[in-house]
């Protein structure tokens, strides 16, 4: 089954309603942006969740020591990482990795070749932020990247598009944030019902 993370988690009460209805990760963002949110209150929201699920910490250039801090503080148990971050700070964590690698054309699938070790994770460019712009990349270009391995999808992903991104791109798995929302930092769980039920259809599809 494809793998789902609903990320711009910024309260508790979507987070117990998001990893109740069968996601794998929910996605914490501490870089600057709509949906950050504050160490002390990610640390609340992560406690009660399932321990199965991946607590992902999104991070965006910051200093490897206060990931860690953050890491530890908070209780995540994986990272990524949307910024410019070379290979070698990718290694600097022994929690599991996914590497954002923004789409702006086919000349930017060059960066997957350097990182080897961790988890691509396929992104729309935007000069004006990092993440959550809501607006898909030319899925042809992601076709293009599985000559490469397998990736996380990315970048305008929702309820109405989905099915047709795992039947074209057939990825590792999801990662969608603004899609599932009512506005930025609180999530809908009709919109989110829907989008795991669309991946469910298109998964059984394309056996």
């Amino acid at each position: 089954m494809t793998w789902i993370k609903i990320c711009g988690i910024t309260n508790l009460e979507d987070a117990l309603k998001t990893s109740s209805l069968g996601v794998d990760a929910l996605g914490f963002i501490f870089a600057p942006s709509r949906r950050r949110v504050e160490p002390s209150m990610a640390k609340k929201i992560i406690r009660p969740l399932p321990k199965t699920l991946l607590k992902v910490g999104v991070f965006v250039d910051e200093d490897p020591e206060e990931v860690m801090r953050t890491v530890e503080y908070c209780g995540l148990n994986a990272l990524q990482f949307h910024g410019k971050e070379p290979p070698e700070y990718c290694q600097k964590f022994f929690h599991p990795v996914l590497k954002t690698i923004r789409i702006k054309n086919l000349d930017s699938l060059r960066e997957i070749e350097n990182y080897r070790n961790v988890t691509i994770l396929l992104d729309s460019y935007s000069p004006h932020q990092a993440g959550g712009t809501g607006i898909p990349f030319p899925w042809e270009i992601a076709l293009k990247a599985k000559e490469s391995g397998d990736f996380i999808l990315s970048g305008g992903l929702n309820p109405n598009n989905v099915r047709e991104a795992i039947l074209k791109v057939k990825p590792l798995g999801l990662d969608v944030c603004s899609g599932v929302e009512v506005h930025p930092g609180n999530k809908d769980p009709l919109k989110i019902k829907k989008f795991i039920k669309e991946v469910r259809n298109a998964d059984e599809s394309a056996k």
